[in-house]
């Protein structure tokens, strides 16, 4: 009974975050999402010829085909970001920004790396739900009958979203014998899951968003390592795609889990 009135207590509360935040929230998190894309587009310009010189080497296509994957790069994900955040033509935003994903999955042989896989497909999860939050409600499969909200796509894309951001969190667990991380991981697994089922939903993916911004914060603290150590960039990569991935999380925090979820569900009974 305690427990029930803590819960309640506790959504309460986050209630009335989404309340007073309501008008600000949608654009934070659509500003967190794309951030990770935002910072390798200069990353592109920046280190242009670092990037070239290494696409060259590594596949050994030359200098031509590797200018071209900078610039595809460069001018994708810059270009993307501005459609997103300026609201214009979205869908293809969210097109332009999977290629990305795509392209840079192939050519950094993340394919082979399980850690940055599921990175990559939670921040695809991320751009999932923006698309989702981009699109018209679904029309019924049958024309000129009313749709019941069964056969809306959206909320398919919102469920394959959620599915998706948990996996970020899957590779922060850390597997050690001691007793604080071991709660850490049983709290951490709990809450995504509850995100994945889409169960509490707003409660819980505005709980991981504050543990993974600390986490964040703490692990990739790319700022207090001088310029010219290559650590530099390893921790400010991290730092933004999983600063994307709390983006897609507020995007749930602000919209829901859309309505193949538990949380809907309940609405019904």
């Amino acid at each position: 009974m305690k427990q029930q009135e803590l819960m309640d207590k506790a959504e309460d509360v986050a209630d009335q975050i989404l309340r007073h935040s309501k008008h600000v929230l949608p654009h934070i998190a659509r500003l967190c999402l794309i951030s990770t894309f935002i910072e390798d587009g200069f990353r592109m310009w920046f280190q242009w010829h670092e990037q070239r010189d290494y696409m060259s080497a590594t596949w050994g296509c030359g200098a031509f085909l590797a200018t071209i994957f900078v610039i595809v790069n460069l001018i994708g994900q810059l270009g993307g970001c501005i459609m997103v955040l300026s609201r214009q033509k979205v869908q293809i935003a969210c097109g332009i920004l999977f290629g990305i994903i795509a392209l840079q999955t192939v050519a950094y042989s993340i394919l082979w790396d399980l850690k940055f896989l599921m990175r990559n497909l939670a921040l695809a999860g991320g751009v999932l739900l923006l698309l989702a939050e981009s699109r018209a409600e679904g029309k019924s499969l049958f024309a000129g009958l009313p749709s019941m909200g069964e056969n809306n796509p959206k909320q398919y894309l919102q469920l394959s979203g959620r599915v998706l951001l948990v996996l970020m969190f899957l590779t922060l667990l850390r597997f050690e014998a001691n007793i604080i991380q071991i709660v850490e991981n049983l709290i951490g697994t709990a809450l995504i899951i509850l995100v994945a089922v889409g169960y509490k939903t707003k409660l819980s993916a505005l709980i991981l968003v504050l543990y993974l911004t600390i986490l964040n914060c703490y692990f990739n603290a790319w700022w207090n390592i001088p310029s010219y150590r290559p650590m530099r960039d390893f921790l400010k990569y991290d730092f933004f795609q999983t600063l994307s991935v709390i983006g897609g999380l507020l995007l749930v925090v602000a919209y829901g889990p859309g309505g193949v979820s538990m949380d809907e569900h309940k609405k019904k009974w």
